[in-house]
């Protein structure tokens, strides 16, 4: 799960998508640090990660990128579920992609403060490029993987993923349906428990 899938995922509170969306910054116990509503959603960011990371079906799709993309075939999968979610966006959501991402956008513009630095860099370009929306066309998503790949370690072509979903688009997005049904009642179950316990 990107960007746009562990945002959705946290619900309507505010403070606990900013807690999911910097969480990847946060390590080990440091998320004490933050506040209550901020710690839920860290602690969210890193269940709906072991859960994704323990799913047979993200798994398999994951398998298809391996041989042209090795170790990164994870990135692949991640991106290419954010696609899939935002180009079916309305049926998962009543409010338009165009107004969830704009008001992630301010709630982050409003928040700078509580942002790790790593974090708050990334924001404007975020912003500026409007990945979040990106996501939904081919093109874009495209655009985006390019530019990850003068940030990876080592050399790679993540752009190929989207050319590797395209021959299997079929199975990626039935195993991307069943998947996402699981994973949104894991996260109301979950939202709940960490609620009744922080």
């Amino acid at each position: 799960m990107n960007y746009l899938a562990h945002i959705f995922l946290s619900g309507s509170d505010d403070f606990l998508k900013l807690g999911n969306f910097m969480a990847d910054e946060i390590k080990g116990k440091s998320y004490l640090n933050y506040p209550d509503e901020i710690q839920k959603g860290i602690l969210l960011h890193r269940a709906i990660d072991d859960f994704t990371d323990h799913h047979p079906l993200v798994s398999r799709g994951a398998h298809r990128f391996f041989e042209d993309l090795g170790h990164y075939n994870s990135v692949a999968i991640d991106m290419i579920y954010d696609h899939i979610l935002a180009k079916n966006w309305s049926q998962y959501s009543d409010i338009a992609l165009s107004v969830f991402v704009e008001d992630f956008y301010l709630l982050l513009e409003n928040n700078q403060h509580l942002l790790p630095k790593k974090i708050s860099k990334v924001v404007p370009y975020m912003a500026k490029y409007n990945w979040l929306l990106s996501y939904a066309e081919l093109q874009g998503l495209k655009e985006i993987l390019k530019q990850m790949n003068n940030k990876t370690k080592h050399p790679t072509q993540l752009h190929k993923a989207v050319d590797i979903y395209l021959i299997h688009k079929a199975e990626f997005e039935d195993e991307f349906r069943i998947f996402f049904e699981e994973i949104r009642e894991f996260c109301r179950s979950k939202i709940k428990a960490l609620s009744d316990n922080v």
